[in-house]
């Protein structure tokens, strides 16, 4: 894989940290800014609809942009946003640069998806997807818990200082790693706005779209409400809520690996496989949640199933919109966010019911249901070759 996409992952890295991170320092900035708990926790909102409104009206702005100086500024943005909020002393100031943050991270992501895909040949588009997504993946083992240490010996401003200064090497290193001639090309063979748009009018690319979001509306949806799984439902202590999230995340770094090497050649069998397996497992953890020697395993199961599922889908995302290639990783950014936007609000109406700390898991499991039978009747690609176990996932 080309070194440059190593760089753009350094770069997702540290905006998956910061989308993330937040879970373990909104007490200490709800006490140094005098705000509670639950307004502090709006910050965490304003950085979900800043990441679905900003995909794709920041994609359709910056579309006649080259692609280098429009992830280095992206990057540059995300970067001083970071350094104005860890400054601030004024909640309204961190929610206006949380709210930045969200833009710039919304840009970068959907250019950067595309810049992915345009530096490998086509039979390799998948892998590249892995690499790039490797960067959330590992925010989630590395960036999140390491942040949350940072924030409780230095303070929470020294995670957003930390945050903004991974913003800088990979700033030098896109700027020197991504080629000219990428920009070239790509100004060459620009289609319209209107006709970029457009292809939102595809049936194909809505469903493609709408199963990306089902599955990861389930994916946060069950992860979000993991905590009270573990220590009430399990009995464990909240240490080992650090290691269930640990063991989620590094689920999901295989899960990304895996699938980028197989969903290049039978994207069709990554769903047939893993979408039944992601089904099965989100009711099989609610069950045998109770013990801990089933259920740390699942977690672990889950993060790969559901990142593995996930990133396919992105990547089909991408073909289905080969029409919109200055548009097209913003589709696939809003699906996601808004997935992960829905899936906590649905699986958090569930934990007044009789379920409990269960109820997030049936969320999750009848969100991913909803998304293998939206799947089953999609025709197949007309230029595509028919793959078991999923027509929907056909390249074009």
């Amino acid at each position: 894989m080309p070194l440059p996409l190593y760089l753009l992952a350094l770069a997702v890295f540290a905006m998956g940290t910061s989308e993330f991170m937040l879970a373990g320092l909104l007490p200490d900035i709800a006490l140094d800014l005098g705000v509670t708990v639950g307004t502090a926790g709006s910050l965490t909102s304003a950085y979900a609809i800043g990441m679905i409104v900003g995909a794709p009206l920041v994609a359709a702005s910056a579309r006649d942009w080259p692609r280098r100086p429009a992830l280095v500024g992206f990057l540059l943005a995300f970067a001083a946003a970071h350094a104005v909020g860890a400054a601030s002393t004024s909640f309204a100031l961190l929610f206006a640069t949380r709210v930045v943050a969200a833009l710039a991270n919304a840009g970068f992501l959907a250019v950067a998806l595309t810049a992915a895909a345009a530096l490998v040949p086509p039979d390799r588009k998948g892998r590249a997807l892995a690499v790039l997504l490797s960067g959330t993946t590992l925010a989630t083992i590395a960036g999140v818990p390491g942040g949350a240490v940072l924030g409780a010996q230095l303070g929470w401003q020294a995670t957003f200082w930390a945050v903004a200064a991974l913003c800088l090497p990979a700033s030098v290193g896109i700027l020197k790693g991504i080629p000219a001639r990428q920009d070239e090309d790509e100004a060459a063979g620009k289609p319209a706005l209107r006709t970029e748009l457009a292809q939102l009018t595809r049936p194909r690319l809505i469903l493609v779209m709408l199963l990306g979001a089902l599955v990861n509306a389930g994916t946060f949806g069950g992860l979000t409400f993991l905590a009270p799984v573990v220590t009430d439902t399990a009995g464990l202590g909240e240490l080992w809520v650090s290691v269930a999230l640990v063991l989620f995340g590094a689920g999901s770094f295989v899960g990304v690996t895996v699938a980028g090497r197989l969903s290049d050649r039978n994207p069709g069998r990554v769903l047939a496989v893993a979408g039944p397996l992601l089904l099965a497992g989100w009711p099989a953890l609610a069950v045998l949640a109770h013990r801990p020697a089933a259920l740390l395993p699942l977690v672990f199961a889950q993060g790969a199933l559901s990142f593995a599922l996930g990133s396919t889908l992105i990547a089909r995302v991408l073909h289905e919109a080969a029409g919109a290639p200055t548009m097209a990783g913003s589709y696939a950014t809003a699906a996601l966010n808004v997935g992960a936007a829905v899936g906590p609000v649905a699986a958090g109406a569930t934990l007044g019911t009789a379920a409990g700390p269960l109820g997030p898991l049936c969320t999750a499991a009848v969100l991913v249901a909803t998304a293998l039978l939206l799947a089953l009747p999609l025709p197949p690609h007309r230029h595509g070759r028919r793959e078991g176990g999923g027509a929907a996932l056909t390249p074009p």
